[in-house]
């Protein structure tokens, strides 16, 4: 009830009435049923009792809650049946399950975390990230430190700018934990005691699937162990070598995605660098080939012999 409705509401119940005029800036009187006409005077509205208002109010209120009891009821009764079908069967584990959303992703994932006691093994594509998603990592990561599980985790060179990353990275190094960098790498990959893993299973990473088929998740490790063995340790200084005509790995690596029809945007997702970064590259090999379009460095690239070079995929 309005302030003012109060106002007029109670002067009512002290003098018997109001006048008509006087509750036009209180409406909520006459949407509550506090006001009925007065027989003896138009021009006047008399108070509901309170006792009968509040009545009036509670009943549909009640009968909602009761029906909404009986529905209960009956929904409890409709599922028991399989309730009691489910308490008899064990729980079946499924290979592969689909988890739609923030909310289910990061919910598999702290279970799958609770329950890891070995070994983490995790797959990081990108660039720097959002002190958000560090805070998060940060918080996952630390009850595994504290059962003694092994972390070896895969980021791309370009983290190696970052310092926030960096600075999270010297936060959980206190453990069993491995860092090493790559050029380029698969999509995010999370593996948990060699019994269950995720991978994204949508663009925007909204959508993911979680893998428990012995056969898959055996093939994930092995594609881990593979980018592993290539990979450089974070405490090592990454060589950044240039061929004799002055293209460097990463420009060679560009210019193989740019062969193969990658647009500036992804080739910049894969490498783990922003897009200004990856254009700049381009604009140097399109300089040193003398191409003067896009179409033109494709060509030129391809002609040039620079991808058949030892260098192609290092810095």
């Amino acid at each position: 009830m309005c302030p003012e409705g109060a106002r007029l509401y109670a002067a009512a119940l002290s003098t018997g009435r109001v006048s008509r005029g006087e509750v036009e800036n209180a409406p909520c009187l006459l949407e509550f049923a506090l006001l009925r006409p007065d027989p003896d005077d138009a021009n006047q509205l008399r108070a509901v009792p309170p006792s009968v208002a509040l009545t009036q109010r509670l009943h549909p209120l009640e009968r909602e809650i009761r029906d909404r009891r009986r529905s209960a009821v009956d929904l409890a009764d409709a599922f028991e049946p399989f309730l009691t079908i489910s308490a008899q069967s064990p729980a079946t584990t499924h290979a592969i399950t689909v988890l739609e959303g923030f909310e289910q992703i990061n919910a598999a994932l702290d279970l799958a975390t609770a329950e890891c006691h070995t070994e983490a093994l995790t797959v990081q594509p990108g660039g720097a990230r959002p002190s958000f998603i560090l805070t998060e990592a940060l918080e996952r990561a630390a009850p595994l430190l504290n059962r003694g599980v092994s972390i070896r985790t895969l980021y791309q060179h370009t983290v190696r700018h970052s310092q926030g990353t960096l600075a999270y990275v010297d936060r959980i190094s206190t453990g069993k934990v491995e860092i090493r960098t790559l050029e380029e790498l698969i999509e995010r990959l999370m593996i948990f005691d060699r019994t269950v893993a995720f991978i994204p299973a949508s663009d925007d990473r909204t959508v993911a699937l979680e893998l428990r088929h012995p056969g898959l998740v055996d093939y994930l490790i092995k594609v881990f162990e593979q980018l592993w063995r290539r990979a450089v340790p974070l405490s090592e200084e990454v060589t950044y070598t240039h061929a004799p005509d002055g293209v460097s790995g990463v420009q060679r690596t560009i210019a193989q995605l740019l062969v193969e029809g990658h647009v500036d945007e992804a080739i910049a997702r894969r490498l783990g660098m922003n897009v200004r970064t990856c254009r700049a590259h381009i604009a140097k090999l399109a300089a040193y080939l003398g191409s003067g379009s896009r179409a033109q460095l494709g060509f030129l690239i391809a002609q040039s012999g620079i991808l058949d070079t030892p260098e192609h995929g290092q810095l």
